[in-house]
This record gives structure tokens, sequence and C-alpha cells, in this order.
């Protein structure tokens, strides 16, 4: 089985949602890992959710606590905390780079962990700086 990949936010919160934002295919394969190896999310992606929750760009079925506790339970992701490691990263990352903070913590992430990302974010896909996750063929 391909290694789990770390989820952008959006991915997090489609796949999640269950909004029809993702292809029935990476539903699948994101449904299809086991208990032990569930996909993977970057801590700041709390953060980036409830921020985008407060400045009323994104509506969710619950309560923003209600909703990361689930979203966020071991059941469903692995979180990977900030390291000094990843930090360091994030100031390798090109200057030319996105400036969103969260997303070059994910980018510095994956590059750290050496993990693929699943996103549908254009500057992070067309900068190559890391690898795009897709599901096994069936």
């Amino acid at each position: 089985m391909n290694p789990a990949p770390v989820l952008d936010t959006h991915a997090w919160v489609w796949w999640v949602g269950r909004v029809g934002r993702l292809s029935r295919t990476l539903v699948t394969a994101l449904d299809s890992f086991p208990a032990d190896k569930r996909p993977f999310l970057c801590d700041i992606s709390l953060w980036e959710v409830a921020t985008l929750v407060a400045r009323g760009r994104l509506s969710l079925t619950q309560p923003l606590p209600e909703w990361l506790e689930a979203a966020a339970h071991p059941r469903t992701v692995s979180i990977l905390s900030i390291t000094p490691e990843i930090a360091a990263d994030v100031a390798r990352l090109p200057n030319t780079f996105h400036r969103d903070p969260a997303d070059r913590l994910i980018v510095a992430t994956c590059r750290v962990m050496e993990l693929p990302l699943l996103t549908r974010d254009r500057r992070i896909l067309r900068s190559r700086l890391v690898r795009r996750w897709t599901p096994p063929a069936s």
C-alpha cells in the first residue's frame, strides 16, 4: 500500500465533511487506510480551519469545537506536530514560493517526513517541492 498522505487543509475538510469535492476514488482510498496508518494532518490545519470559520470563510456542519474533535480524532487522522527540523525547512523554502505560513509549514512537513501531499493547490503542485499523492490503482 502507498504511504498515507499528508492532507492539505482543504482536502481534510472535504474528506471528513463528505462535501463531494474529492473523487469517489480518493475518498475510498483515504477511507481504506488501516487504523494504525491513517492519513496525516499537520497541526497547523486545525488553526487554519478555526481561522477560516472565525472569518466567515468556512461553515461547518457542527460547532467548531465538536467538528475539530471529530475531524482530528486519531481514528480519522494522525496529527503531525511542528519540529525544529520542520521549522528550519520552512526557512529553506524559496522566497518565491507561497507566502501563506500554513502552506509553507505543510510543504516543509512533507519534505522532512518524506511523505506525499494530497492537495489541489496549484502553487504547491507547480513548485514541485513535494510529491503529489495519488491513490493506488485498483
